[in-house]
């Protein structure tokens, strides 16, 4: 990560806390009443092979046992999904204590999404290449592949399907997009990706109204 780049992520994640403190304080106190505790829902993600780290997203699902609430989220789990959490999921409200994990280290706001230990040790080559770049909370893939992903897992009615889906269908085409972005990355195309994830949940968000 240039200097530059871990500037811009500091300068935005703590102007982001800095906005979003009173607004996102009332969002967990109607979270707290809605749905009760915990509100958060901390998870393991690779910075890159071998490097584990903490995620923290807002709690968007009924807890479960940790064997059932491993690998990646399809139709699945679907059930488990409550009504505020569909609504943190479609507004992405849920990722904003990922904000932590920027101002950490652990992640950039632009890069490939962090990936589950599973995947990287499944596919170690291919992870070598794309976690050469900071995982982030959003990406090339992200704008251009997140719905279609969304779509392909929604299909799956076992947690076995999910991830045959995930790896077969998910993994190779996320990460050629992943490994574009490194070859292009510039805080010029980061700064427009960002622009870019914004300008796709607002629009979504009216459309839900």
């Amino acid at each position: 990560m240039t200097p530059g780049k871990r500037l811009l992520d500091i300068i935005c994640a703590l102007g982001l806390m800095a906005l979003m403190a009173v607004p996102f304080a009332a969002v967990l106190v109607w979270v707290l009443w809605r749905e009760g505790l915990p509100l958060f829902h901390v998870s393991e993600r690779m910075r890159a092979p071998g490097q584990p780290f903490m995620l923290w997203k807002l709690r968007t699902m009924r807890p479960a046992p940790r064997e059932a609430d491993s690998g990646v989220s399809g139709g699945d789990k679907a059930t488990r999904i409550t009504p505020v959490g569909r609504f943190l999921r479609r507004s992405r409200l849920d990722e904003v204590p990922q904000l932590w994990n920027v101002l950490k280290g652990d992640m950039s706001f632009v890069g490939p999404r962090p990936p589950l230990r599973q995947y990287v040790e499944r596919f170690p080559q291919l992870y070598a290449q794309v976690l050469r770049s900071r995982p982030g909370i959003t990406g090339l893939a992200s704008v251009h592949f997140h719905r279609h992903e969304e779509w392909l897992l929604a299909r799956c009615a076992t947690p076995a399907e999910t991830d045959a889906v995930y790896a077969r269908r998910c993994v190779p085409r996320k990460a050629r997009l992943d490994l574009m972005y490194q070859q292009r990355r510039s805080l010029c195309l980061d700064l427009a990706l960002m622009l870019k994830t914004v300008a796709k949940v607002w629009p979504r968000q009216r459309k839900q109204r």
